[in-house]
């Protein structure tokens, strides 16, 4: 370790587990004399850097948050009314504080191992139940990424589920937000769906043969329409009737399920999410219960448990996009689980009448500066309204009220030359209408009288909502604290113990790589302003692009996808874009390896490629010969390769080089899954190997925490021959800042904002400054010497299915659980839920191979932490073995019934063969701490057979 690391302020200190004496334990148990000699037997050299990355010098924990703090400042907060569907709002800060900025919430996994999610589903399930209420649809999903992404997904589903003569046309009404339209285009392109734009009252939806039409509810400029007749027409031609509409408008406007719509999208930013220059944000997706198999996304359900108490779960998962493949109809995988929490934890704070309290306070604000313009003889653009008034003057008025407001340091939504749209939010105080008047050339004063309400009779709400016992009794912050906790609690996150998931990369997410998320700075900053009030933001950007196109070895980086499956999406559009350009735009054949992760054929389809799929080897390694095949047999259509480096197997392929080249012999183009990108930094890059594209999980290697299933993102690094084809800004943004340079992009935009989920950029950005190009290059060797120790360790009990050429596997390996189930009946999901008794999440189950365990313990755990899991796993393996010899049953063992609730332990009647110490204090840790599973083993086919997917009565839950 060089000198510089020795000040305690050094960051790479605190991220990388093992000490020095740690690690050279770990060498000696490999027989090993430096870790360097295990890079070498790991990582091929023909593929090895020559030279250091090219990074600044690393910073300490206090210099980053100091150089963050100044970056926020240089950020200009105006009032923004620039609406689009995004608001500004106040997180409450009970909210804020222990969920936002609370470890116990935000490094959880997706909730795959439902026993040990309860708190986390339960807040979820609460969501769900908060958009159906809301929307008066009977089912919802938790969740979406964003609004525009949303409706694109539902513009998918209604394709999907069309019966009979199949249609190809999509009608998006004109009044939708322009950011969605921007989307639209581009899913609709990539797939050969023709997207008709235009005015629901005169277009002939029979006519154009339309298979769904989206509308604005209220639409992007404030009208309020009346679409009773418009969702009359939608399902006479045989369509799917879809409104994208606001979840605070629908707390006083008639909810899209009771006027004919068939699916409701749209946005829950506004319900305590911070603006963050465009997200994270959860979007929502609400449809009718036939439907629901088709529904993109996660569903949480209600099931019971093997003690047959109620139980949380995530239902339907084999509907899961990485099972679908080929046939996904979407690739959705990361949801925006935390900032779904987040949401409908302000909807439990507030409660029904708390929700139409503050809407009624935006909307009675936005009437009364409807009235203060009329009275300065103002023109406005329509009679009714939620929170937007469009503003009607010349071109030059207009210039005078875009100048003025800039003066009092607002932002005004210029839609057009001779118009302004105005959007209030719930910070909207009397004292900022007076503001607004003033820059209409008010006095600065406002009516103190009460303004009508402008929203028609036929479209005022008369339902309830939000009636569930959950939204009408934490209004006191004592109540939701305790709420919030209790939550907490029932949910085992990296607070825990490690989190040894395979291809997930669960690693320290730093307090400070966290803390400036929350600046005003960065979190109150509507993705559509001026660039000139985002300068620090801008910063962040090209800084961080050029750390990623370093570290890649690319030369052109787009930040704009907000999830890693969009990541592929947006690279796999600007291949096709590429061979267009060449005027070969035949080549729609992408190859994916038998090994790859669901997410590449779903994206690759989604691009509008054909899959062919080509076969892997004993060692798990591409068959060679079967690409070269595949590669002649299509070479003329050839594409693209999607590949995965390190291979979804966990070793590093020796034929990389070669397979890269066939596929550019052949003409096509490599594309590289960055999913395990942690065990390549600063070792190799994908350019260098061959690549032509690469996404990177930000919230695997760059350490944005997972957030119980997202937040997540995913920008892509390409080739120079690639960098015009990468996402350009929606057209919102281009308009309003003029970009010169966005012409010589050639894909449409994937996201809505233009940067994704901005506001965590922050903490890659903040994470690759403090560590530097040493502390990466360490940080990598680490994982690899974490996951051959565990190797090591684990081998002797449990085959280690893969290893590279040398014996050594990278970053991850799997562990083989198949011969149990034939010597002693036990399966992995058995395996799986004992771990728990020990305090520890499994490690991915079934994938890439079903029956097997694959262990990713990244370079954050420390030696006594691998240990503590590796002695787990063993003693497990003792178990087994005692069903294997008799001594335990087949049927009632401590695998059997795991994992072990205090109720079992505790109950009166005890029958199983073995001691409840066992069952409950498998280990000599879980004695000092030890985290108890909520709930017994679930029956996740009762849960699929007998759908629910809203919050049941509180009498049900399990008590506690």
């Amino acid at each position: 370790m060089s000198a510089p690391w020795k000040h305690p302020d050094r960051f790479v200190l605190r991220h990388v587990g093992p000490d020095t004496d740690e690690t050279v334990e770990m060498l000696r148990a490999l027989r090993l004399s430096s870790v360097e000699q295990l890079v070498d037997e790991t990582v091929p050299s023909s593929i090895r850097l020559a030279r250091p990355l090219d990074l600044p010098a690393p910073l300490g924990e206090n210099e980053l948050y100091s150089q963050a703090l100044e970056l926020s400042q240089k950020n200009e907060i105006f009032r923004s009314y620039l609406g689009m569907g995004y608001s500004d709002c106040l997180t409450p800060k009970v909210i804020q504080r222990n969920i936002l900025e609370n470890p116990g919430w935000y490094t959880q996994y997706t909730p795959y191992q439902a026993e040990i999610a309860q708190g986390r589903l339960e807040a979820l399930l609460n969501y769900q139940t908060m958009v159906t209420d809301l929307t008066g649809l009977p089912v919802a999903n938790a969740s979406l990424l964003d609004e525009a992404t949303a409706a694109a997904e539902a513009m998918h589903m209604a394709y999907a589920l069309q019966t009979g003569e199949e249609k190809n046309t999509f009608f998006a009404s004109e009044t939708c937000h322009p950011q969605t339209l921007d989307v639209l285009r581009t899913r609709a392109g990539a797939i050969g769906i023709s997207l008709v734009i235009g005015d629901p009252a005169k277009v002939d939806l029979a006519a154009i043969g339309a298979f769904g039409a989206l509308v604005q509810y209220p639409a992007t400029d404030g009208a309020l329409h009346d679409y009773r007749a418009f969702a009359e027409q939608v399902h006479k031609a045989g369509g799917l009737f879809i409104v994208a509409a606001d979840i605070l408008s629908l707390a006083l406007l008639t909810p899209p399920g009771e006027f004919g719509a068939d699916v409701a999208v749209g946005s829950t930013q506004r319900f305590g999410v911070p603006l963050g220059y465009g997200g994270p944000h959860a979007a929502y997706l609400a449809t009718k219960n036939e439907f629901v198999r088709k529904l993109p996304g996660r569903i949480i359900g209600v099931a019971q448990d093997s003690q047959g108490r109620p139980a949380l779960r995530m239902a339907l998962q084999t509907r899961e996009q990485h099972i679908r493949r080929e046939k996904a109809t979407s690739n959705i995988c990361t949801a925006q689980a935390l900032l779904a929490v987040i949401a409908g934890m302000y909807a439990v704070y507030h409660g029904p009448r708390g929700i139409r309290a503050i809407a009624e306070m935006v909307h009675g604000a936005t009437s009364s500066l409807a009235e203060g313009l009329r009275a300065l003889g103002v023109r406005l653009a329509h009679d009714s309204w939620f929170d937007t008034l469009r503003v009607q003057g010349t071109e030059a008025e207009v210039k005078k009220w875009l100048a003025a407001a800039e003066s009092k340091r607002i932002n005004l939504r210029r839609i057009d030359a001779q118009s302004l749209g105005i959007s209030l939010d719930e910070t909207t105080t009397p004292a900022d209408v007076a503001t607004l008047l003033g820059v209409f050339g008010g006095d600065g004063s406002a009516s103190q009288s009460a303004p009508k309400p402008a929203i028609p009779e036929a479209l005022r709400r008369t339902s309830e909502y939000l009636t569930h016992s959950t939204f009408n009794r934490y209004h006191s912050e004592t109540e939701m604290l305790r709420y919030v906790r209790k939550l907490e609690g029932r949910d085992l996150s990296l607070t825990h113990s490690m989190i040894p998931l395979g291809s997930c990369t669960m690693k320290l997410n730093a307090t400070v790589e966290m803390m400036p998320i929350s600046f005003p700075g960065f979190n109150r900053l509507h993705p559509y302003v001026p660039f000139a009030q985002s300068r620090g933001y801008q910063q962040i950007f090209r800084e961080l692009e050029s750390y990623l196109a370093e570290m890649t070895g690319f030369s052109a980086v787009s930040l704009q996808p907000n999830a890693g499956a969009q990541g592929e999406y947006a690279g796999l559009l600007a291949i096709r874009k590429y061979h267009e350009s060449r005027g070969e735009a035949h080549r729609t054949v992408c190859i994916i390896p038998s090994s790859a992760h669901g997410t590449n054929p779903a994206s690759a389809v989604m691009a509008g490629l054909d899959v062919v799929v080509v076969k892997c080897d004993e060692q798990g390694n591409i068959m060679v010969s079967d690409l070269e095949e595949k590669a002649r047999t299509h070479r003329d259509k050839l594409g693209a390769l999607m590949v995965t480096y390190p291979s979804t197997h966990g070793v590093f392929e020796e034929a990389i080089k070669k397979i890269c080249a066939i596929i550019h012999e052949h003409g096509g183009q490599v594309y590289m899954d960055g999913a395990n990108l942690n065990a390549q930094l600063g070792l190799c890059r994908p350019g260098d190997i061959g690549a032509d594209v690469c996404h990177v999980n930000l919230h695997k290697t760059f350490c944005i925490p997972h957030g119980g299933g997202g937040p997540g993102m995913g920008p892509i690094a390409v080739a120079p021959h690639l960098a015009p084809f990468l996402p350009h800004y929606p057209s919102t943004v281009t308009k309003n800042d003029q970009l010169a340079d966005v012409e010589k992009f050639g894909v449409g935009p994937v996201s809505a904002a233009p940067w994704g989920s901005a506001s965590i950029l922050i903490i890659s950005w903040a994470y690759i400054k403090m560590m530097g190009a040493e502390g990466l290059t360490h940080a990598t060797k680490v994982a690899i010497l974490n996951a051959n120790y565990i190797a090591e360790r684990l081998g002797p009990h449990y085959p280690i299915v893969y290893r590279g050429q040398r014996g050594r596997v990278a970053h991850e390996c799997i562990l083989d659980v198949r011969p149990f189930k034939k010597t002693a009946g036990i399966e992995v999901d058995d395996v799986a839920k004992r771990l728990m008794d020990y305090g520890f999440h499994a490690p991915t189950m079934s994938f890439p191979i079903a029956g097997t365990l694959m262990v990713e313990p990244t370079e954050s755990e420390s030696k006594a932490e691998l240990d503590r899991f590796c002695d787990a796993m063993i003693a497990i393996r003792e178990e087994i073995r005692q069903i294997e010899e008799g001594r335990l049953p087949k049927d009632d063992n401590p695998l059997k019934n795991a994992p072990h609730t205090a109720d079992m332990v505790i109950a009166s009647d005890w029958k199983h063969p073995y001691p409840r110490e066992l069952g409950a204090f498998p280990a000599p840790w879980t004695r000092d701490r030890k985290f108890w599973p909520p709930v017994g083993r679930l029956n996740n086919a009762l849960g699929d057979r007998n759908l629910i997917c809203t919050c049941p009565p509180i009498e049900e839950y399990a008590a506690g």
